[in-house]
């Protein structure tokens, strides 16, 4: 499925805009103009060196961009663009010009951070899930500090999930798939996905409160 961009370009746009890929950059003593509309079809169809010349000519563009709209966060920056270019490689098609195709990569981006923006959110709601009982046993009720190392510490403990419990926790928490649909997927039973999602659940807590409680003072 193809993402048609229908909306003008922002104030934001234009002021991030890297001087056009054209004639004009030409004048400048830089390479020959890029055909934008030969290289998005060369993409289209799958030709690696018009996907290295994009890359030339479009990745420190877009990643000064999405710097700009993060407001200067180089971590959601980073996330994002990766996220972009592989919805490039998803959903390119042949654009008649440079104009037209630097919104199209502005949309992607833009959807890119939103969804990067929706995921943290949900992985807060997982760490809520979770920490709960450590927030009130190991921290004061007025610490700040204590969701953002429960995350950092959250993030730690799933990575060494092994691969297929961490594969579920994906699924269900930040995928969002019902019971039923990861079931259809994995071609076992619900009740299966559930009882593995428990004790998925009860080793995290367990894990949790005992890494809080081998730290060491501050």
């Amino acid at each position: 499925m193809t993402i048609a961009v229908t909306a003008p370009c922002t104030d934001l746009d234009d002021r991030v805009h890297h001087p056009k890929v054209g004639a004009d950059s030409a004048e400048a003593g830089s390479p020959a103009p890029l055909d934008v509309a030969s290289l998005t079809q060369g993409m289209a169809n799958g030709d690696e060196d018009a996907y290295r010349r994009f890359y030339d000519a479009y990745f420190d563009r877009l990643s000064r961009y999405l710097l700009v709209v993060t407001a200067g966060d180089e971590d959601k920056t980073r996330d994002a663009l990766q996220a972009a270019l592989v919805r490039v490689v998803r959903h390119i098609k042949g654009f008649p010009d440079d104009d037209t195709f630097w919104r199209w990569l502005t949309v992607l981006a833009r959807s890119a951070l939103s969804d990067q923006s929706r995921q943290r959110r949900r992985y807060a709601a997982f760490l809520e899930r979770f920490t709960e009982h450590a927030r009130v046993e190991h921290f004061a009720a007025d610490d700040h500090q204590a969701d953002a190392k429960l995350l950092r510490l959250l993030e730690r403990v799933v990575a060494g999930l092994p691969e297929e419990e961490r594969g579920l926790v994906q699924r269900k928490y930040f995928a969002r798939r019902s019971i039923r649909e990861i079931a259809e997927a994995l071609q076992t039973s619900e009740k299966a996905i559930e009882s593995r999602l428990v004790r998925i659940r009860h080793k995290l807590r367990d894990t949790l409160l005992s890494e809080l409680k081998n730290e060491p003072s501050e």
